[in-house]
C-alpha cells in the first residue's frame, strides 16, 4: 500500500477538500482529529499530502476558535484514488458526526508559492485519467476541453494559505477579520471558510466561486484590497501559496445550502493562468489575490 511520503518536486495530482461542522456531541471526536493530524492517513493509497485544520468562530477567519468547524485538505496522485477516499470509512466518519459536511474533488489549474516549502503545479492529464486524443488537446491548452472531452462547466475554487511572521501577527490580524467578512458576503462567492494549521500564524482560506469576474471583483476592492496591500508593504508572510482549482465533483451541504454536483468537467490550464496573471492588484506586482 502506498504510504504518505515527503515530495521534493512540485506537487501534482488532484485535491480533496472536506469541510465539517460537527454535532455538539461529537466535538471531542473532532478535537482528537486535530491532535492526531496526518497519522491516521499514513497508509491511504495515493495520498501525497494531508492537512487537518481547525477554523475560526462560525467557520470564519477569526481569533476566536470554533469548537465544531474543521477542514481536511488532501492531495492525491490520481483522480480514481481521490474518489475512492471519499467513499472510505475515514470520510464517512466525518459525515456521520457532522451537522453539515461538504466535500469536493478538484483539479489544480494554476498555483503560485509554497506550502511547507513544497511548490504545487497544475494537475496532469495522467492524474486526471486523460489519454489519447483528449490528453493531446489538454497539453495544447484547448480552452474548450473538459474532463473526458466534455465542455467546461461549473464553479471553481481558490485556496490560499500563509505562514505569518510571528512578530507581525498582531498587525496582520488587524486587517484579516474585515476582509473575511467581505468574502462571506461577496457576490458570486458560493462558499467560504477560514482554516488554520496553528493559531494566529498559519492560516488558510478556501472559497468557491461562481466565476472569475466575481472573484476578481472581491480581490480588487474593499477590505481585502486594503489588507492585501498592507500584507505586501509590511511583508507579513514568510511563505504563501495561491491555488486556483476546477471543481470535478462536490457533495454535501454548507450553511443550509446543498452543493451536490457530480462529475463536473476539467478546464484546461491556459485560461486559468491568464486569469491569475491578470488578478494582481495594481501597484502590487507579486501579491496573490486572496491571502486574508
Amino acid at each position: 500500500m502506498e504510504a504518505l511520503t515527503p515530495l521534493h518536486d512540485p506537487l501534482s495530482g488532484v485535491v480533496v477538500v472536506l469541510l465539517a461542522d460537527f454535532l455538539r456531541q461529537h466535538q471531542g471526536w473532532g478535537w482528537l482529529r486535530l491532535v492526531a493530524g496526518a497519522t491516521p492517513y499514513k497508509d491511504v493509497p495515493g495520498l501525497t499530502m494531508v492537512k487537518v485544520m481547525g477554523s475560526g468562530h462560525g467557520g470564519g477567519f477569526s481569533l476566536r476558535p470554533s469548537a465544531t468547524h474543521q477542514g481536511l485538505i488532501c492531495t492525491f496522485s490520481h483522480l480514481d484514488l481521490a474518489l475512492k477516499f471519499l467513499d472510505s470509512p475515514a470520510v464517512q466518519a466525518y459525515r456521520s458526526r457532522a451537522r453539515e459536511c461538504w466535500t469536493g474533488v478538484l483539479s489544480v489549474q494554476s498555483a503560485r508559492g509554497h506550502w511547507d516549502k513544497q511548490a504545487w503545479q497544475a494537475s496532469s492529464a495522467q492524474a486526471l485519467g486523460l489519454s489519447g486524443e483528449n490528453e493531446d488537446k489538454g497539453e495544447q491548452g484547448d480552452p474548450g476541453l473538459g474532463w473526458a472531452g466534455r465542455p467546461h462547466s461549473g464553479p471553481f475554487a481558490v485556496l490560499t494559505r500563509a505562514s505569518i511572521v510571528p512578530t507581525k501577527a498582531m498587525a496582520f490580524w488587524r486587517y484579516a477579520p474585515a476582509a473575511q467578512a467581505d468574502l462571506g458576503q461577496a457576490p458570486g462567492c458560493l462558499l467560504a471558510m477560514g482554516l488554520g494549521e496553528a493559531p494566529l500564524v498559519r492560516q488558510c482560506t478556501f472559497s468557491l466561486w461562481q466565476d472569475t469576474a466575481a472573484m476578481l471583483q472581491y480581490a480588487r476592492q474593499g477590505a481585502h484590497q486594503v489588507a492585501s496591500a498592507a500584507a505586501y508593504k509590511h511583508q507579513f508572510f514568510s511563505e504563501s501559496l495561491f491555488v486556483r482549482m476546477q471543481v470535478l465533483q462536490m457533495a454535501g451541504a454548507w450553511q443550509g445550502r446543498s452543493f451536490d454536483a457530480p462529475a463536473l468537467a476539467v478546464q484546461s490550464t491556459a485560461p486559468a493562468d491568464a486569469a491569475l496573471a491578470g488578478s494582481r492588484l495594481a501597484g502590487v506586482p507579486s501579491l496573490e489575490v486572496s491571502h486574508v
